[in-house]
């Protein structure tokens, strides 16, 4: 797997912008290489309908099938450990794609802090006090916004290496999401 996978294109980028297809990747890339029948009892979706969006992400690059599978078991990968693309092309239609797949990002963003706030009650202390939901305002110009979102990049690549080894995580450690939002404010 590679570390970065870069989509450029309109077609790519609103192939990505389907929550499904999101959730698909986020699992291959967090657990590693399955089968459409695990991804659908993982999700609690249908096999078809996982076997078709795993179709589409290989399509656009973003899947593909895992070494080693035989002719049953069918076993799909992600490409890369992240996606990335551009929110500034001078193509209107990339602009719009590029849109449309943050729409669907802050969806599910929402969505998983939503299920986090229902079941926060049945974490552990130490866990609830570590998780949870804060902002800060800072008045930056545009170049130190990019600085201090580098500078964010850089601290959460300390621990790269516990995404594709599982060797590397202490014991008592969990997969956490911590979601960036940089957006300036009227």
């Amino acid at each position: 797997m590679s570390d970065e996978i870069r989509l450029t294109e309109a077609t790519s980028l609103r192939a990505y912008a389907h929550p499904l297809r999101l959730r698909l990747i986020g699992l291959l890339r967090a657990e590693g290489p399955m089968t459409a029948t695990q991804a659908a009892a993982r999700l609690g979706d249908t096999v078809p309908n996982c076997s078709f969006h795993l179709r589409q992400l290989a399509k656009y690059g973003l899947a593909e099938r895992a070494p080693g599978a035989d002719g049953r078991e069918r076993p799909w990968r992600a490409t890369a450990q992240y996606t990335s693309w551009d929110d500034d092309s001078a193509d209107p239609a990339v602009r719009a794609a590029a849109d449309q797949l943050g729409a669907t990002i802050v969806t599910d963003y929402a969505r998983r802090a939503q299920e986090y706030l229902a079941n926060r009650a049945g974490e552990p202390p130490e866990w609830r006090r570590a998780a949870g939901l804060g902002d800060a305002l800072a008045h930056v110009t545009a170049d130190e916004l990019r600085e201090l979102t580098e500078q964010i990049d850089a601290l959460m690549s300390r621990y790269d290496d516990r995404l594709t080894d599982p060797a590397r995580r202490p014991a008592g450690s969990r997969p956490v999401q911590i979601i960036r939002m940089a957006v300036p404010r009227d």
